[in-house]
């Protein structure tokens, strides 16, 4: 099934029986696979809320004003060539210096973990994550805030700059692009009652025009909009504040350089 209306789309996110659909449970430790079993975006009932707990008790060690400087000040550094600077901005915060090693495993592991395509280079990457994090208690829940966040914190830049205008207000401009064009196009739940899939077509659902006026124009002015965008109802994206942070530092950056220094 597929819902494209914002209403139907809140009424699954909000209700338990719809779960995400169910990943392998028998891959080797250290594989992307057996990385995919461990988090809590593919788990459900008490195991996903453990799972988000650890992971939103790690990022509350994490400062977005913080985190928003950081991404500006490196983005100047590196003359505007921003593509790595979320990863590596966010693995400073949480305890890792060797950038390169982290950025590279981080964009290889990323590759396949959320369509869960597996193969060497990215079990590679999975097993080179564990050892790097594993300093420091469990390195699942960092694992996690790490690859939730790289390619959606970075499609999300990339999308705004295609949207960008000189003076346009970087936090209204990441708020629009959310909406109108998410980094993340569709969300699928699958019915634990019937076992059918269900895809939710967030692009649609955060242009209905039963709940955004105009959905078609790109409005930086239109202000907060609940776009479905980072979720809703039982499983809201936990570091919405920490990728739009990153996002607006980069942003802020590249469009308004000499504001920035």
């Amino acid at each position: 099934m597929l819902i494209t209306r914002h209403a139907e789309a809140v009424a699954v996110l909000s209700d338990t029986r719809y779960v995400p659909p169910p990943v392998r449970q028998d891959a080797p430790a250290g594989t992307l696979s057996w990385l995919r079993a461990q988090v809590s975006r593919f788990s459900t009932g008490e195991v996903h809320a453990e799972r988000r707990r650890l992971v939103a008790e790690r990022l509350a060690t994490l400062d977005p004003a913080a985190l928003r400087q950081a991404a500006t000040a490196a983005t100047l550094e590196r003359g505007g060539d921003w593509p790595d600077v979320p990863t590596a901005v966010l693995g400073a915060a949480l305890g890792i210096t060797d950038e390169k090693r982290l950025v590279g495993a981080v964009t290889a592991a990323a590759a396949g973990y959320l369509s869960g395509e597996e193969g060497p280079e990215a079990d590679a990457a999975v097993a080179d994550l564990v050892e790097l994090l594993s300093g420091e208690g469990d390195p699942i829940p960092r694992i996690t805030i790490l690859l939730q966040a790289h390619a959606a914190t970075a499609g999300l830049i990339a999308n705004a700059l295609t949207h960008a205008d000189p003076g346009d207000d970087v936090d209204g401009l990441l708020r629009e692009t959310l909406r109108h064009d998410p980094p993340l196009k569709a969300s699928r739940r699958l019915d634990r009652q019937t076992g059918d899939e269900v895809t939710i077509d967030l692009v649609a659902a955060n242009r209905d025009p039963a709940v955004f006026p105009q959905p078609e124009r790109f409005d930086v002015s239109r202000g907060p909009a609940p776009h479905l965008t980072f979720g809703s109802g039982v499983r809201p994206c936990p570091a919405s504040a920490h990728a739009l942070a990153l996002a607006a530092g980069v942003l802020t950056a590249v469009l308004r350089p000499e504001d920035a220094r």
